[in-house]
């Protein structure tokens, strides 16, 4: 033993001191007869016995009555401690009252000054054994549940790790418990918040946000593998936050919502057809409305610039018949245009077919750079173009598609108008696109703007500060109405890209 030089040297009245002042039960008894010879006080408080009363005793005379704590097998478990110099042992010791006391004994093999001895140490683990059969009750309660609810049950980390996962919340899942247990709960379904207003967030971070300390959350599957039938789509439930004294944990409760998921879609759908009919309705309408003042206005246009024709040798009006063309040259232009489009709207609503033609999508580009000027050079977005370098041949009805690239090019206004001056660049491009081996004219609408926060096409009417919200539900329609395709992304970099392709003439 390392003693420090400096301190005085224990003597063995002092281990003898020391083996009194423990908790822990010491017996001692000889290595030949097993009788005990010895008992430190914490034994005979537990077994209500002195060391007189101890010494004669026998085996079965302070054991449970039970056949697995016979006489023989105790002194066959002490017998093994002399010859290999250690045992362990579960002993159910009685006290003098009767009392049957659970211990968890180690023998051990001493050699003391006269002869070898044994010495067994053991404690009382009633109160440990009766919290664990309370722990397998509540752990076989919980499974029985599980097994037998529609609900399943995660566990997660605050940095969404699975901890612990049911069998219900697998079959849910549709996952292998090597795949969620001790994975992100990202990686296997995308997390959104089920409160009216808060759709639009949606990860972990945004549901741990929520949970203050409870959130209804749904989860839209990433993956669906395993046996059985097709996975459900989507989970909804409720995650809670759980405050353990110094551990902070979220308990998510799961069940298959696919059902309620879909009838909302189905519901969302005939939604947005009543809207999209009653839109066809009003262009109807706003088409047949409008046309007698265009043209009217028009002819008014045309009498006004007729009439400073007359007059242009008077001297005092010379110098504003100029800029009096020019106005009429733009008022002309734009009442033009707004004809031309309640014609295109009238044939393509009244009729609902496709009024096509072959078009050169750089001629289309280079009609709306007019009206994209007047949009963007009060906001100071430069507008940067590149065209194909060869025409774009694409079979398409001309002005609306037009009306498609105006409706995206305008967006992009709105948005960049919001950003800082090093950032507001609009750029437009055409090109050609290869899918499935069929070539299609693509038109890009790109901005450095803040990005996509949610697909603009999931949703039949966006939401936006200024306008209807209805614009790229049409420019989705009139593209995919002539057999192309549209769509959203981000641009790397930052900002967004928007995208159509048409077919090929």
């Amino acid at each position: 033993m390392q003693v420090d030089p400096q301190a005085p040297e224990l003597v063995h009245t002092d281990f003898l001191a020391m083996m009194n002042a423990t908790s822990l039960c010491v017996l001692i008894h000889d290595a030949e007869t097993q009788d005990i010879i010895w008992a430190n006080p914490a034994a005979c408080e537990l077994l209500e016995w002195s060391v007189t009363e101890l010494r004669p005793l026998k085996a079965d005379e302070m054991s449970s009555s039970a056949q697995e704590y016979d006489r023989v097998i105790g002194r066959a478990w002490l017998q093994e401690a002399v010859e290999k110099g250690r045992s362990r042992i579960e002993w159910h010791y009685r006290s003098s009252t009767g009392r049957v006391v659970p211990t968890e004994a180690v023998a051990t093999r001493v050699e003391l000054a006269q002869g070898p001895a044994v010495m067994v140490q053991f404690r009382d683990i009633e109160r440990e054994q009766a919290v664990e059969r309370e722990l397998r009750q509540t752990t076989a309660y919980v499974e029985t549940l599980s097994r037998h609810t529609a609900a399943g049950v995660v566990v997660l980390s605050p940095e969404g790790v699975v901890e612990h996962v049911t069998d219900q919340a697998l079959a849910q899942f549709g996952v292998a418990r090597t795949d969620m247990a001790g994975h992100r709960l990202d990686d296997v379904a995308s997390v959104q918040i089920d409160r009216r207003g808060d759709r639009e967030r949606t990860g972990w971070s945004a549901a741990v946000g929520a949970a203050d300390p409870i959130a209804t959350v749904r989860l839209r599957l990433r993956r669906r593998t395993g046996p059985g039938p097709a996975r459900s789509a989507w989970l909804g439930g409720t995650l809670e936050r759980m405050h353990q004294p110094g551990v902070v944990e979220f308990v998510l409760t799961v069940y298959d919502i696919s059902e309620r998921v879909r009838a909302e879609q189905a519901y969302d759908q005939e939604n947005y057809l009543a809207r999209y009919n009653a839109m066809g309705d009003m262009a109807m309408a706003i088409a047949h409305e409008l046309g007698q003042p265009l043209a009217a206005a028009n002819n008014f246009l045309a009498g006004v610039r007729a009439r400073a024709r007359t007059r242009e040798g008077c001297a005092e009006i010379a110098g504003a018949t100029e800029m009096l063309a020019f106005g009429l040259d733009g008022a002309e232009r734009q009442i033009e245009r707004a004809a031309t489009i309640v014609s295109s709207v009238r044939s393509y609503v009244g009729h609902l077919e496709q009024v096509s033609g072959r078009v050169d999508l750089n001629d289309v580009i280079e009609e709306c750079l007019y009206f994209v000027g007047l949009r963007a050079d009060p906001a100071g977005i430069e507008v940067e173009l590149d065209l194909c370098s060869d025409p774009v041949p694409v079979r398409c009805e001309r002005v609306l598609t037009g009306q498609v690239v105006l409706n995206l090019c305008f967006n992009a206004v709105d948005e960049l108008s919001q950003c800082g001056p090093g950032s507001r660049v609009l750029r437009i491009s055409t090109g050609t696109a290869t899918y499935d081996g069929k070539t299609s004219g693509m038109v890009t609408v790109e901005d450095r703007g803040r990005g996509l926060t949610q697909d603009p096409f999931a949703e039949s009417f966006t939401s936006k500060e200024r306008g209807s919200g209805i614009g790229l539900a049409l420019s989705y329609r009139i593209i995919t109405r002539q057999h192309g395709m549209i769509w959203a992304e981000s641009r790397e970099g930052g900002g967004t890209r928007f995208a159509f392709t048409l077919p090929r003439a």
